[in-house]
């Protein structure tokens, strides 16, 4: 079943699917098609509906419902827009817009830093977090806390 690209929000199939609003903000940053070959026979809205529905619900990619378009054709999309930024350049459009629609700079000026962050810098990222950690573990072994030997009886 495929939709017409004037889909209303009175038809939306699944809560992932895009309002008529929200494809008009969307639609001007998906990449037009390549050159030469044939014209694309997919619908555009359809393909980003479907991305939504698999980020939205997290389900695998082999339980797409058959009325989204193949699997093989959401991840060919998906893959490629991965890789040239497109999903990126979406994603930053829309936290600037939703920014700016509540009043706010379109970039942060603050960040919070927790003390937890800054432990973790200090010690000089994952190789050195892991010789701690390790570390730790012996000790607690070592000292009797901790215990994997069982007790005969």
């Amino acid at each position: 079943m495929k939709i017409a690209p004037g889909m209303t929000a009175a038809i939306l199939r699944y809560p992932s699917d895009l309002t008529d609003d929200e494809w008009k903000l969307v639609e001007p940053l998906i990449p037009p098609g390549k050159r030469g070959g044939d014209k694309r026979t997919v619908i555009m809205r359809e393909i980003v509906n479907g991305l939504m529905y698999i980020l939205s619900t997290g389900c695998q990619w082999r339980a797409i419902p058959k009325d989204l378009p193949p699997r093989s054709t959401l991840y060919d999309y998906f893959d490629l827009w991965s890789w040239d930024g497109t999903l990126d350049l979406i994603h930053h459009e829309l936290y600037v817009k939703c920014r700016e629609a509540i009043g706010r700079e379109a970039s942060p000026t603050a960040a919070i830093i927790d003390s937890q962050s800054v432990k973790s810098a200090e010690k000089g990222g994952l190789r050195s977090i892991r010789r701690a950690t390790t570390r730790e573990r012996r000790s607690r072994a070592r000292s009797g806390i901790f215990s994997s030997i069982r007790k005969a009886s």
